[in-house]
């Protein structure tokens, strides 16, 4: 398939994804006007540059992982053909969130796995530097603190999911939420509450019982502690 130009189309898929954090470079307006162009490589970095950001948003509507990856690259493919379609009146990076919405509902309405959202329903019509080594038990329980984490949001209601993926993961503003999805400043103010809320309290459920055995001190540890102390003051006469 061809782009705006008639050049090729950029490689597909989410692959390497750059922090959420705005990437440095050339501005996205000039990346359109390339890609436009027939530019295929400035629309290659225009995927790389949101790829990560709209996964976080497809995951949070659509549940599954491989879905969300097919989500994103259907939401590159049709900005790729409907490039031209964008004025520049949003953020190149909003009008993305909003194709992506509307792939992600029509994916999700087709598999019955989602409940309508009528609010997102009318909105829709990185590679850093390397981290140093860290040991196998902190890296094991940095694991098991993530999945917790994911299968919170996971939990979430549909409704609060993509303003918290947005929000909180992703870092946009409160009124860059609110235009991506098609909700108003106070609709996303009062999501974002509850998803915070309902997050708190079910981690609170599932860390709960782990939390009471934090810096534990028993067993193999007390003992030794135990017999060492006894052995310094084995010879001395308690005070008093």
């Amino acid at each position: 398939m061809n782009g705006p130009a008639g050049g090729p189309r950029a490689a597909e898929g989410p692959g390497p994804s750059p922090p959420a954090a705005p990437a440095p470079g050339p501005a996205d307006a000039d990346l359109v006007a390339a890609a436009l162009a027939g530019d295929a490589r400035a629309f290659e970095g225009l995927m790389r540059r949101y790829n990560q950001r709209l996964y976080r948003l497809a995951r949070s509507i659509v549940g599954e992982p491989a879905e969300a990856e097919d989500v994103v690259q259907e939401t590159f493919v049709r900005a790729w053909t409907r490039l031209a379609t964008w004025e520049g009146r949003a953020s190149f990076s909003t009008w993305l969130c909003k194709v992506a919405v509307h792939e992600a509902l029509a994916r999700a309405r087709k598999s019955r796995r989602f409940a309508a959202l009528p609010d997102l329903e009318r909105a829709a019509a990185s590679t850093g530097p390397p981290r140093p080594a860290r040991d196998p038990e902190r890296d094991a329980a940095s694991g098991e603190l993530r999945r917790a984490i994911e299968a919170a949001v996971d939990g979430l209601p549909e409704s609060l999911r993509a303003v918290f993926a947005l929000r909180e993961v992703e870092g946009l503003s409160t009124a860059e939420t609110a235009e991506a999805l098609g909700l108003s400043v106070p609709n996303v103010k009062v999501r974002l509450h509850r998803a915070r809320a309902a997050l708190r309290s079910d981690l609170e459920r599932r860390m709960g019982a782990e939390l009471r055995h934090v810096w534990a001190f028993a067993g193999a540890r007390c003992d030794r502690l135990v017999e060492s102390v006894l052995a310094r003051i084995g010879e001395d006469r308690p005070p008093g």
